[in-house]
Parts: C-alpha cells; sequence; structure tokens
C-alpha cells in the first residue's frame, strides 16, 4: 500500500466522518420494555445489544420475523446461535428479539383481558405460555455468552494486531537504510504492505496514531527511493479506478433504505478507501470531495435517527415518570374499603397497560424509572394483601361466631317448649344479625344451615298450633265458602272497585286460621285457582296482580302472628339484594375493560341488558322489602 498525504493533505483518519455527533447509548429495537412488576407480567429482559460494536461484520441474510409464530421464532433463535459465528447473527437476533415481544405481550393481553372477563381477578392470572418466555431467556442468554467470549477474544486479537502493525511500521521505517538493490527493497516494501492489508483490525482507540505512524513511514520511503515515475503513475491509475468505484458505492448507499445498513456499509467503504494507495495529486481533492459529499448525506441520516431516536425516550421518560406520579398519588391515600381497592386495583392494572406500550427511556435512566414503577406497583399490592389478611381474620372468627350459632339453633329446633324456645330463636337471629360477614363461599351455606333450623321449629310449632280439629273444620268450610264466592264473583264496571273487593277476599281468606293438614293443599289450590281466574279476567298487568297477590300473602303472615316466616322472608330478600348490587357493580366495572370497537359494540349492549334486568328485579326487591315492613310495624 503506498502513502496517503498528497500535496499535503491528509487521508482523514478511521471513522473521522462516521457521524457528527455520538450515538445514543442505547437503541430501543423493540416496541416497549414490559418489566414483570406484578401478576406474572412480561418480563422482557432490559438488555440491548449495542449494535454499533458489529458496524462491518457481515450478517446472515435478515427475514420477515413477524410472519412467524412465537414457537417458530424460539426455533429459529437456537439455530442462529448454535449454526452461526455470534458476530454474524447479533442484528438477526434483535430482530427476532422485537418480533418475539411483540408477540408475547398482545397475546398475554388478549389473554388476560379474557380472564378478567370471565370474573377472573387481575392479580390471579396466570399466562399458560409463560414457559416460551423462559425458553427465550435461556437462549438469548446462550447468544450473550458467545458474544462475550467472541468481545474478549476480539480485544486481544486487536491487541495483537496493533503489534503487529507497529512492527511493519518499523520495518518501513528501516528500508531507508538498506543496501540492498532497489527492486529487491522495493519488492520488499511491496510485501510489508500486503503484510498490513493481510493483518486484521484493531481497536478503535489505537487507530488514529497508527495510521498517522503508517502513512509518515510510507512517505518517508517515497521520498527515498524516488520510484520510477512510469512505474508511480501506473500505480498512482489503479488507485484512481478503485476509489472511483468506491465513490459510486457511496452514492448508492443513499438511495438504500435501511439507515443503518447504509451506515454499516458506509464503514466498511472507510476501510477499503484507507487501504487504497494514493492517486494523482490533481484528481485527489476532487475525487476526497466526491466521496466525502456522499459520506455526509449518510451520516447526516444516520445521526438524524438517534437524534430521533433520542428524542423519543426522552418523551418515554416523561411519560414513564407520570405513571410512576399516579401509582404514588394512589398509594397516598387510605383505603379502608374493600370495593375502593378493587376500583384502585384496576387504575393499577391499567396504568401497567399503559406502561407495557411505552418504548425505553434513556439508557441512564431507564433501570432508574423502572425500579421506581415497580416498587410503586409492589408497595400498592403489599399494602392490598395486608388489608386482605385482616378482613380473613375477621371474616374467620366471624365464620366460627356462625358455626356456634348454628349449632345452638339446630340443639333447640325439636324443642316444644314453644313460648320459651321461640325466645330463644328471636334471640339468636337478632345475635345473627349483629356478626359482620363471612367469605362468600361460606356465607350462603352457613345461612342455609341456620334457617334451616330455624324453620324447623317454627313449621313445628304453626302446625301444633293448627291441629285442634274442631277449629280446623270450622275454617274449612269458612274457606270452602270462600272459593264459592270467588268463582262467583260478579265484576262492575270500575276495576278499582273489583280489585278492592277481589283483595278483600284474600284478606278474609288470610283471616282465616288453618285448616286439616290433609285439605291445606287442594283449598289453597282451589283459592288461588279461582282468585286467580277473576284477576285475568280484569286484565290487570302482571306485575300489580304480583304485587297484590304479595301483600295478601304477608299479611295473612302478619294476622296470624308468623313472624317467623316474615323475618325469613326479609332475610331472603336482603342477600338477594346484596347479590344483585355485587352484580351490577362487577358489571359497570367490567365496562371500563372493553375500548369503542366494533368488536365489542355487541358485549357491551349485552352486559347493559343485564344491569337494566338486575335494576328492575332491585327495584321488585325493594318494593317488597318496603311492605314487609308495613305489615310488620
Amino acid at each position: 500500500m503506498e502513502q496517503e498525504k498528497l500535496n499535503g493533505q491528509d487521508l482523514p483518519e478511521e471513522g473521522a466522518l462516521t457521524s457528527s455527533a455520538a450515538e445514543p447509548e442505547t437503541v430501543d429495537t423493540a416496541a416497549s420494555v414490559d418489566e414483570n412488576v406484578i401478576d406474572n407480567e412480561v418480563d422482557e429482559t432490559e438488555e440491548t445489544t449495542d449494535l454499533s460494536d458489529f458496524d462491518g461484520q457481515k450478517q446472515v441474510e435478515s427475514e420477515d420475523y413477524m410472519k412467524y409464530e412465537r414457537p417458530e421464532l424460539l426455533t429459529k433463535l437456537n439455530q442462529l446461535i448454535n449454526n452461526n459465528p455470534v458476530e454474524t447473527i447479533v442484528y438477526a437476533v434483535e430482530e427476532i428479539k422485537t418480533a418475539f415481544y411483540k408477540k408475547y405481550r398482545n397475546d398475554y393481553q388478549i389473554a388476560r383481558e379474557n380472564f378478567v372477563a370471565q370474573d377472573g381477578t387481575p392479580e390471579n392470572f396466570k399466562f399458560a405460555d409463560e414457559h416460551q418466555e423462559v425458553t427465550f431467556k435461556e437462549l438469548y442468554s446462550q447468544f450473550r455468552d458467545k458474544k462475550n467470549a467472541y468481545n474478549q477474544k476480539l480485544a486481544a486479537e486487536q491487541e495483537e494486531n496493533l503489534k503487529k502493525k507497529l512492527e511493519i511500521v518499523e520495518e518501513i521505517k528501516n528500508l531507508v537504510n538498506t543496501e540492498e538493490s532497489m527492486n529487491k527493497t522495493f519488492q520488499d516494501f511491496r510485501n510489508l504492505q500486503q503484510q498490513w492489508k493481510e493483518t486484521g483490525p484493531v481497536a478503535q482507540s489505537a487507530l488514529k496514531n497508527l495510521w498517522d505512524s503508517y502513512n509518515h513511514a510510507v512517505e518517508q520511503f517515497y521520498d527515498y527511493i524516488k520510484i520510477n515515475k512510469e512505474l508511480r503513475d501506473l500505480d498512482l491509475k489503479e488507485n484512481l479506478k478503485a476509489k472511483l468505484t468506491l465513490c459510486e458505492k457511496a452514492e448508492a448507499l443513499i438511495l438504500e433504505e435501511s439507515v443503518m445498513k447504509a451506515f454499516r456499509e458506509l464503514q466498511e467503504l472507510h476501510n477499503q478507501w484507507r487501504e487504497t494507495g494514493p492517486i494523482p495529486n490533481d484528481q485527489k481533492e476532487e475525487m476526497w470531495e466526491r466521496f466525502k459529499a456522499a459520506t455526509t448525506i449518510i451520516n447526516k441520516r444516520h445521526q438524524d435517527f438517534f437524534e430521533k431516536q433520542k428524542d423519543l425516550q426522552v418523551q418515554n421518560l416523561a411519560q414513564k415518570t407520570a405513571l410512576c406520579e399516579r401509582i404514588e398519588e394512589i398509594n397516598a391515600l387510605t383505603i379502608d374499603k374493600p370495593k375502593d381497592w378493587d376500583e384502585k386495583s384496576a387504575d393499577i392494572v391499567k396504568i401497567q397497560e399503559m406502561w407495557r406500550t411505552i418504548g425505553y427511556a434513556p439508557k441512564k435512566e431507564n433501570s432508574k424509572i423502572y425500579q421506581r414503577f415497580k416498587n410503586g406497583c409492589d408497595l400498592f399490592f403489599a399494602k392490598k394483601r395486608e388489608f386482605y389478611k385482616e378482613i380473613k381474620a375477621s371474616q374467620k372468627n366471624n365464620m366460627q361466631r356462625k358455626i356456634e350459632l348454628c349449632e345452638k339453633a339446630e340443639a333447640l329446633k325439636d324443642s316444644t317448649d314453644w313460648k320459651k324456645t321461640t325466645d330463644e330463636f328471636v334471640n339468636l337471629q337478632k345475635q345473627w344479625k349483629e356478626i359482620g360477614q363471612v367469605s362468600h363461599k361460606q356465607s350462603e351455606q352457613l345461612w342455609k344451615r341456620f334457617r334451616e333450623a330455624c324453620n324447623h321449629f317454627f313449621s313445628a310449632k304453626a302446625e301444633h298450633f293448627s291441629s285442634i280439629d274442631g277449629e280446623q273444620e270450622a275454617n274449612l268450610n269458612k274457606k270452602l265458602e270462600l272459593i264459592e264466592r270467588a268463582k262467583n264473583f260478579e265484576k262492575s264496571d270500575d276495576n278499582t272497585d273489583n280489585l278492592n273487593r277481589l283483595t278483600e277476599l284474600q284478606k278474609e281468606w288470610a283471616g282465616i286460621g288453618h285448616v286439616p293438614l290433609s285439605k291445606k293443599d287442594a283449598v289453597q289450590k282451589d283459592f288461588r285457582n279461582a282468585i286467580n281466574a277473576q284477576f285475568e279476567a280484569l286484565k290487570l298487568e302482571a306485575n300489580e296482580r304480583e304485587r297484590t297477590n304479595y301483600k295478601t300473602k304477608i299479611e295473612s303472615w302478619a294476622s296470624s302472628q308468623s313472624k317467623g316466616k316474615i323475618y325469613s322472608e326479609r332475610n331472603k330478600i336482603v342477600q338477594k339484594m346484596r347479590e344483585l348490587e355485587n352484580e351490577i357493580t362487577l358489571y359497570e366495572n367490567n365496562m371500563g375493560f372493553f375500548s369503542k370497537s366494533a368488536n365489542s359494540e355487541a358485549l357491551i349492549k349485552d352486559i347493559n341488558r343485564k344491569i337494566d334486568k338486575a335494576k328492575n328485579y332491585l327495584h321488585e326487591l325493594q318494593e317488597k322489602l318496603r311492605m314487609l315492613s308495613e305489615v310488620d310495624e
């Protein structure tokens, strides 16, 4: 290789025209980072390969990895790592990583939304394909280990290459002191140039001084030997042809769509330019300006690309900081109700979903902001767990107390000391109402057990007092007469009057005492059929008829002193109202999870229909509860 200094103009040192601004420390090669904050969230690795370390290295042919499914991407990654030199796959590995996590995050989100839609709690969600991310991390770790080993080996080779090239420079310097023939000296010079080309690269930090020393030694040699002009002109002509080709290649890179690919190939063109010897003086400046012009355009695109990345990362940091502040505001609240905890949990989950849509922050801040976010989430759910731990302890105590009341009720249910046992049952029921909540899973079971014991006693008591034969026969005759009157009911033109008279018949029926047990169901059925036929003839609304029937029924309980039935009915209604209120709250909360889209409109419409139906039923129960309160006053 001949000298690179003609007419006093130095060839730019290695890297001088690569970019006017330093590259960002981290390039966000993935759409967003998804840390493991809570609830088995996606845990994408924070580490990103610095691709600039491998500029100039030949890479395996790129593919559209988004067309593959996650298992196929894992297979591709495994094949790349095990079948190729690590320095040739760094770009492909990062592209696979981006594709894998985009698909993984998308599938993860869909699976969790389906889980929540099926009444699952977000923090209990477990992604079925989580093992695939574990496999990916194991493969990526193998890649990282091979890359680190390659970098260590490369550093050692670069150190050895630097040593060899410094020795070549010294040998070129010593050629001016040789006593051999000019032809032999010039051949030795050519051999040293060839050795220089065949010696591998050196570290970037040593490159400028090395080239300065080399160019100076070559210049001294040419001054010394005063090489034959024809030979020199031929050499300059060949070098001119080579550098013209390099200019054309550089200009072609201006049209390359991939900024990174154009930049990488430009570095290789600069290496070839340095390795090419000098050209005629009258064309040197023109050729260099042409090559430099193409270099400037490519480097400007590269610089703009990374400036945009820097700006985007700063914006990402601002967005992530705002999300951290929202979580910290929630953590500062005093939350003492399960409903409020559920509300805030939903807020936290939404914040996490927003976090996953935001890309990397600047490298120096990325780990810090992630740790701040993770700490905020962890603190919230730790406080929530502690709250429910205390609730669970209270519910466990309440459950034991209710079990004891069930046992007492079961011990009393067969007693025939009607007055005393009635008072004791009333007292047990009062205690039951005063005890706080138990777990939803146990609540219905315990209430059913307690209610059955109470109903057993009060039914036995009612049956006992209805067993007086003479009175029951008289009551039977009265009810048979009422059945005939109901069947032969004569309607007037005034529906209100008809309704009042039919209601009076029902009240009169309810005021009659017990009939023989063997006749009870039959006469009740006959009267109901007769009275219902008259109501239907009046063409009353179904809900009005139901309301009238229900009011008559509970008034009959009140007139017969059936306090147990009234109390049982009230508890049943209250329990059902609680269930409806919880159901309505759940539906309304779930509405917030569905975005406005064509795919979700049908589901939202169905939920609204369920909410309206539940609210109407709740209104009916409230009306029944009011009627119960009126007759029990």
